[in-house]
């Protein structure tokens, strides 16, 4: 249990790195060139990072009653009801064999948001959290992101058969390094990664955020036997291009799914760094406690309608949401200027303009 208050938040604990305006460029350019390549192979343009859906959620956020005033901060301050969508996505720019095995994403949109909007969101009434199944970041500064960026770039567009060979081989490579109990999270990253059901796996933040008064990290678990079920759970990808989607598709008709969203909130500066997303925060100095309660019911889990909509159609990012909230750190201050540019990218190139849902066409979606 944590042994002392949590850290209130001020601005001081956030501190530039050398030449991260231009590291900013970089990544801009580099991102640029993934958009511009796999937009000439799809033939649409794609996200530049986890272009590959394989869930289209429609569901509800209920937060939780009585939490204890470190947790009653921004929107979950009182108790209420949200529609909400979820995507679930595997994290590069183009899209793949699903036997390559990669990190999952979970991006998870809450409608009908009210309170002081961050910059660049004030036409917006949601909130979104963006999520990977690790609970930590693989690059520990800006410049680590750029590398890790380009070498994912050099990757794009390349022979799809040479990616499931070297993913066989970084697959065996990551099962040594965890031989030693640790684990490669560049390896992972590169298609080494276990083949597991994403409907299973825990998302983290892996980054800090604003959090009230605060500073947090936050999570999404599952937690209803439906969805436990599947964790640890290795897909059967032979032959099967879109295994994911399939197996998400079939879970998700089968019955209700339920996550907590949870929040894990800074205790010691020290231990549990703002600016290095690569340290994991002691969950016995601060464990993960739920704040409210995302539910979805059985429904299809994925289709080309779902998929077009919000695929092509909307934009996910960790700059959209309330003030109270803001993503604070050198790896989410480098992530803003990006994720707008991939949205406006396949706004521009896909004529569909950015929006969005309301409740009533997360209703609609097929």
């Amino acid at each position: 249990m944590p042994q002392n208050d949590p850290v209130p938040y001020a601005p001081t604990y956030e501190t530039l790195e050398d030449g991260e305006s231009q590291t900013n460029r970089e990544m801009q350019e580099t991102f640029q060139e993934i958009l511009d390549i796999t937009a000439k192979d799809e033939g649409r343009a794609v996200r530049s990072v986890h272009a590959k859906s394989h869930g289209i959620l429609t569901g509800r956020v209920d937060i939780l009653p009585d939490l204890p005033p470190e947790y009653a901060q921004g929107m979950f301050a009182r108790p209420g009801s949200h529609a909400a969508l979820a995507r679930v996505s595997t994290n590069p720019g183009d899209i793949l064999h699903d036997s390559i095995g990669l990190p999952r994403g979970m991006a998870l949109k809450i409608l009908d948001v009210a309170g002081d909007r961050l910059p660049g969101s004030e036409d917006s009434h949601v909130q979104d959290f963006l999520m990977i199944n690790a609970p930590t970041f693989n690059a520990a500064d800006g410049a680590d992101f750029l590398r890790n960026l380009k070498l994912l770039a050099k990757t794009t567009d390349r022979a799809e058969w040479a990616k499931r060979g070297l993913a066989a081989v970084l697959r065996g490579a990551e099962k040594l390094v965890e031989a030693t109990g640790h684990e490669s999270a560049l390896l992972q990253s590169m298609g080494g990664a276990a083949n597991v059901h994403p409907l299973g796996e825990t998302y983290f933040t892996a980054t800090a955020y604003r959090y009230g008064d605060y500073m947090a990290k936050f999570s999404l678990a599952p937690v209803s036997d439906s969805l436990t079920a599947l964790t640890g759970e290795i897909v059967d990808t032979a032959g099967r291009p879109d295994a994911l989607r399939e197996e998400v598709a079939s879970a998700m008709q089968k019955g209700d799914g339920v996550w907590e969203l949870r929040v894990q909130l800074c205790h010691d500066i020290a231990a549990m760094p703002i600016e290095d997303a690569t340290v994991e925060w002691d969950e016995e100095q601060s464990p993960y406690v739920p704040v409210a309660r995302f539910t979805v019911p059985a429904q299809t889990g994925w289709s080309e309608a779902r998929a077009h909509r919000v695929d092509d159609c909307m934009r996910f990012s960790p700059w959209n949401g309330l003030a109270a909230f803001q993503p604070i750190g050198r790896i989410n201050r480098i992530r803003q200027d990006s994720y707008d540019q991939s949205a406006n990218f396949r706004s521009r190139v896909n004529g569909c303009p950015m929006h969005e849902p309301s409740a009533a066409e997360l209703d609609a979606l097929g």
